[in-house]
This record gives structure tokens, sequence and C-alpha cells, in this order.
């Protein structure tokens, strides 16, 4: 996320936003955060240590105070973000009533529906971890009886996405598995072989052996060693992400040689 200054505060202890991974220097920065990822900051993102922050190192006592007793009166607290932004004078009114709309959307949705869309979120910011613990809430979920079989696909599909970016191969497979039983689409099939390219460990099943053709397996190695000669590490990693991206089920491409590449990116978040 690129954030651009307006005015640099003496911050000695920045605030860390551990969804997004980045840390906070200014009022701006924050108001920025808020504004553009909104699914991030509700829920509890303007909570007591947060607003420590806003007071000891932004320097913005009076402000603190409002979001204080706005907190104590157990209103709407999506209202503290507005009250902040508005504090701050960083966004104009129409903008902030745009945030306004587009929060009450998401409050609209429905909550399996809302849940996903805060773990796909997560996953884009590679927050595996979390995003893995938002989609196996919602396959817990009692409301999860009653949703229908493509959006239960899509779920089983991003969690397969999350441990495949993790190197948990296995439970990859599981969830890809799952997620084919669901929505019948062979580029999930394609997902699944290019997992038992990457793991020795991994082969296909039975059941899925009259599907898979010869002609499918060609084509997709060919997309597979392809991806691997044409694209420099930095592509590589673009490809990687495409391989194992989220909603919709999109086409698979990667390549063995830059797996190593791709654990060290890991390895540096974790």
């Amino acid at each position: 996320m690129s954030v651009i200054l307006c005015r640099k505060e003496k911050v000695s202890h920045p605030f860390f936003i551990e969804n997004l991974g980045i840390h906070i220097y200014t009022s701006q920065e924050l108001c920025y955060a808020i504004y553009n990822h909104p699914l991030l900051a509700l829920d509890g993102f303007m909570d007591r240590n947060l607003v420590d922050f806003i007071r000891e190192e932004l320097d913005m006592g009076y402000t603190a105070l409002k979001l204080e007793r706005w907190m104590k009166g157990g209103e709407n607290q999506d209202e503290l973000l507005f009250l902040f932004l508005q504090e701050c004078d960083y966004y104009t009114s129409a903008e902030i009533n745009r945030l306004r709309q587009k929060v009450a959307a998401l409050r609209k949705l429905p909550p399996l529906e809302y849940a996903k869309r805060k773990a796909d979120y997560l996953f884009g910011f590679k927050q595996y971890g979390r995003a893995i613990a938002g989609y196996e809430k919602i396959l817990e979920s009692y409301l999860a009886q009653k949703a229908d079989d493509v959006f239960l696909g899509k779920v089983w599909n991003n969690l397969g996405a999350c441990y495949a970016r993790i190197f948990q191969f296995d439970k990859a497979l599981a969830a890809y598995d799952k997620a084919y039983g669901k929505l019948k689409d062979v580029s999930v099939l394609e997902r699944i072989y290019h997992l038992t390219l990457m793991s020795p460990d991994i082969s296909l099943k039975d059941r899925y052996q009259q599907i898979v053709t010869d002609e499918l397996k060609a084509a997709w190695e060919e997309d597979f060693a392809r991806a691997g000669e044409t694209a420099d590490q930095s592509e590589g990693m673009k490809k990687l992400a495409e391989m194992f991206g989220r909603d919709p089920v999109r086409r698979m491409e990667g390549a063995r040689q830059l797996l190593e590449t791709w654990k060290q990116e890991y390895r540096g978040m974790a």
C-alpha cells in the first residue's frame, strides 16, 4: 500500500496494522488505510490501543476524547471511523459520504458473504493464516448447511488457495477436492494436477483419471513449463499468485523452479 504524505507527524512508536502489514506514522496514513480498506477497518479496528495512539502519538487528544465518549455510549461503532475522518479533514464530506454508503452496503450483505469477502481481502494482503481461519469459520457455521453449492465451492477453492500458498499441499488438495465436488469445474482439477507437479507426494485420485485426459495433462504441463521459461522472478511470483488465485477460479500458471523463491517470500512473512 502506498500513501502520499501531506504532513509528517512526530511519531515515536508507529501503529502497526497487522491485517495490512504496515506501520502508521501519520494521521493521513491512518485515514488512507480506513478509507481504502473498510473491510479491514470494521469490527473492532477502532479500539483502545488505536485511540491511545491517536492521543499520544498523533497528539490529537480532543479527537481521542470524542472517540472514547462514543465508544462508551454503545452507539454504532462504524461511526467511529467516520468521526475520525471528519476530525482529520483529510477527505471531503462527499468522500466520507461515499464511504458511508460503501460500509452500509457491506453491512447489508448476508453473514456468510460478508465473512467470505473479508477472508478474500485478507488473502489479498497475504494474511493466509487469518484468511484460513475466516474460510474455516464459514464452513463450520450452521448457516453453511443452507448455503448453495456454488458459494461453498468457492469457499473451499479459496481455502485450498491459502493452504497452497503456505505449502500445506495435502490440505490444499483436500480443499480443492471439496471445491470440485461442489463446482464440477475442470479448472479446479487443473489446480489439483499442478499440485502433483509441485509435490511428488501428491497424486491424482483415481476418480479423476477418466476426466483428466492425456491431452489435458499435456496442455497443463506445457503451461506449467512455459511459465517457468518466460517469467522472471518478479513476474513468476505474479504467475504463482494467479496459479493459486482466489474466487473466481482462474487458470493455473507457475513453475517448479520458482518454488524456492516463493518459499523465501513466505518465510519473510512468517
